[in-house]
């Protein structure tokens, strides 16, 4: 009796809450964008082979042998790789049919919607951080927190309701080709964007719906969790995200596993810049590697039942071309 009363007590505190709808916007048109399609990397698989990773080719292999054997291959990334100017090095990964599943946190969505529609992305922060308009740009807020909308309201996940809205709206996307997400959908290849809330500046704008922004990217989570629940044999790269892909990616195998599918033998890389060293041997507790998340929730705690991990040091820009000549070379037909 006492345990059903209490639940029904309501808090009589009232917190103070800030009206996120008195945010005021600016046209994305007017800002100086440090990425634009002009200065985008086109892969053509003849570059030189970097002496620099010396483990890629095994793990090219790898890739070269689940999708042989029609085994996942789950992508997934940090803005950084956009930021980078090399999402025709993912698209082209994607035609190939290498790429089964594209997945990332908020921000990866955010520069390449902005590169569909403006051609551009990535602001300057320093100083639109002092004057109060960093990330206040009205047609990215507004189209990319109406599209969660209307897509979640159709029972859709987050990154199909932004290819939809861009499908449905494709003369505001001239850029559409070098889209990753719209790409993907095209293929009916999953684009799964894995958010937390407060963390991307569409959530600074009086558009925001949160429980549609929650709500979608919980279906996509849903989504993210089959495709790990396919993989034994498969492989799971992540590209310089160092909190969502190492959580999510280990949430999704404990739930696969807890459901009884039999995902063991798993072949996972995390690309970085952070030094290492000799990353097979962690050390004791003391050292920052130890305690470095992709390091446990990628490269070494899935891969206990078996498979390998590895990790790859260096910039994206090297990484992934190096990654990229690799596989054509395996495996050269579109």
């Amino acid at each position: 009796m006492n345990n059903q009363k209490n639940s029904c007590i309501k808090s009589s505190v009232s917190y103070p809450r800030l009206n996120l709808k008195k945010t005021r916007t600016f046209s994305v048109r007017s800002r100086k964008n440090l990425v634009t399609i002009d200065n985008l990397a086109t892969p053509d698989g003849t570059g030189c082979l970097n002496n620099k990773f010396p483990e890629m080719d095994e793990l090219a292999d790898r890739i070269f042998e689940a999708r042989k054997n029609g085994k996942p291959v789950i992508w997934f990334m940090g803005a950084h790789v956009i930021k980078c100017g090399l999402s025709r090095y993912v698209i082209e990964l994607l035609e190939r049919n290498v790429i089964t599943h594209i997945a990332g946190n908020g921000a990866v969505g955010i520069h390449d919607f902005e590169l569909a529609f403006l051609g551009g992305t990535s602001e300057y922060v320093p100083t639109a951080i002092e004057d109060g308009t960093f990330g206040m740009w009205e047609e990215t807020g507004k189209w990319m927190n109406e599209a969660i909308r209307k897509g979640f309201n159709r029972g859709m996940g987050y990154g199909e309701s932004l290819a939809v809205y861009m499908e449905e709206n494709i003369s505001r996307f001239p850029y559409h080709d070098d889209c990753i997400m719209y790409r993907a959908y095209k293929k009916k290849i999953p684009a799964t964007y894995h958010v937390t809330i407060g963390t991307d500046i569409i959530h600074q704008h009086p558009y925001a719906d949160f429980s549609a922004t929650g709500g979608a990217s919980g279906i996509d989570f849903s989504i993210f969790c089959s495709s790990v629940s396919r993989m034994d044999g498969g492989v799971f790269l992540n590209f310089g995200s160092a909190v969502t892909g190492p959580e999510v990616f280990l949430k999704a195998l404990s739930i696969s596993r807890n459901q009884g599918y039999g995902v063991e033998k798993i072949t996972t890389a995390n690309f970085d810049i952070i030094p290492l060293g000799d990353y097979r041997n962690k050390g004791p507790k003391e050292t920052f590697h130890y305690f470095y998340r992709p390091l446990k929730n990628i490269v070494d705690r899935p891969t206990s039942l078996g498979g390998k991990g590895f990790y790859m040091e260096g910039n994206h820009t090297e990484t992934i071309p190096d990654l990229f000549t690799r596989l054509v070379r395996k495996m050269p037909n579109r």
